[in-house]
């Protein structure tokens, strides 16, 4: 198995934001070469990589993800902007459509059109990062005008968030790579095809679910509330027919539309969880990201799941540098 010439870390940690560029630190001495955020209900995208980049200014920096709908593309324009210019050459920005709750339960944004919102925001970002005015009426937006007056010198490459065919057809047609999630390592061989389908040389960003320990039972009992709170997101539940979990998934998804949560916690199949969480020993763990590079992740970033065992988090994620 071969090791990654890059190896990410998702971050904020559960610990104070503060301590984060000491955190970072840390992290790229033992060997980890990116930090990517996530922006769901936590904190935003930007602001842990801002602190990450104080504290070890050589790592590279990636959202994963932002949303077009919950920015206006003038501000999202101005925000990576800054972080391009924070981190010249090692920023990258990750964009996705997000998901109906994120977008229109709680921001109140119809989510409308999103493989045509995400295809125009890229256009219209190309275009404002080179520094270009931008007076353009797009399908699902229009921009009037505008002109960063701080273009980076290193406009960001520009990666997607993709589920199925459409958008990672769009990462390999119009972005400089894709960004997987909520997926196995076998999974990967079947997926990257279709970015590469626009062209070799795509970045494969991968969010790797990691537990580890090897309290097995925590572990699943611990990622089995996951996939009730993402999996039943219809986006999410249609990729997942589309991998091929449908059958072992619908008692799960059935129980939840009835109202029981209990009974769709219970629904969930260790194999469906063993195959979407990496758990283990640190050398079981490493063994298992390793087969997500051997299948086509140019980048895989550990997002560590705390199994409620007391460990130290970035303990935890020294022990998983190869």
């Amino acid at each position: 198995m071969q090791s990654p010439l890059r190896y990410g870390i998702t971050m904020p940690f559960p610990t104070p934001l503060p301590d984060h560029p000491g955190i970072a630190r840390e992290l790229a001495d033992a060997g980890y070469t990116d930090v990517w955020s996530i922006e769901v209900d936590g904190l935003d995208g930007f602001t842990p990589l801002t602190l990450a980049a104080a504290g070890a200014p050589e790592v590279n920096l990636g959202t994963a993800i932002v949303s077009p709908y919950t920015r206006g593309p003038a501000l999202l324009a101005m925000t990576a902007a800054a972080l391009a210019e924070l981190a010249p050459g090692r920023f990258h920005l990750g964009l996705g459509a997000a998901s109906r709750p994120i977008v229109q339960d709680w921001n109140d944004t119809a989510y409308d059109r999103p493989y045509q919102r995400v295809r125009d925001t890229v256009r219209f970002l190309r275009a404002a990062l080179a520094g270009e005015r931008v007076a353009e009426r797009y399908d699902t937006f229009e921009v009037n005008g505008f002109r960063l007056t701080r273009p980076p010198q290193t406009p960001p490459p520009i990666y997607l968030a993709a589920l199925r065919e459409g958008m990672l057809r769009l990462a390999g047609r119009e972005a400089d790579g894709a960004i997987l999630n909520w997926l196995s390592a076998d999974d990967v061989k079947r997926v990257v095809p279709y970015v590469h389908e626009g062209g070799s040389g795509k970045e494969i960003v991968c969010r790797v679910f990691v537990c580890p320990t090897e309290d097995a039972d925590a572990a699943r009992a611990t990622f089995r509330r996951m996939i009730t709170a993402y999996l039943n997101v219809p986006g999410y539940a249609n990729y997942q027919r589309w991998l091929g979990r449908g059958d072992r998934l619908q008692p799960m998804w059935d129980a939840w539309e009835s109202g029981d949560r209990r009974a769709a916690l219970a629904a969930v199949p260790d194999s469906v969880v063993d195959e979407l969480l990496v758990h283990g020993s640190p050398e079981q763990c490493r063994e298992a990201i390793r087969r997500y590079v051997d299948n086509g992740v140019t980048v895989p970033v550990v997002w560590l799941i705390d199994a409620g065992t007391g460990s130290d988090p970035v303990a935890d994620a020294l022990a998983l540098v190869p």
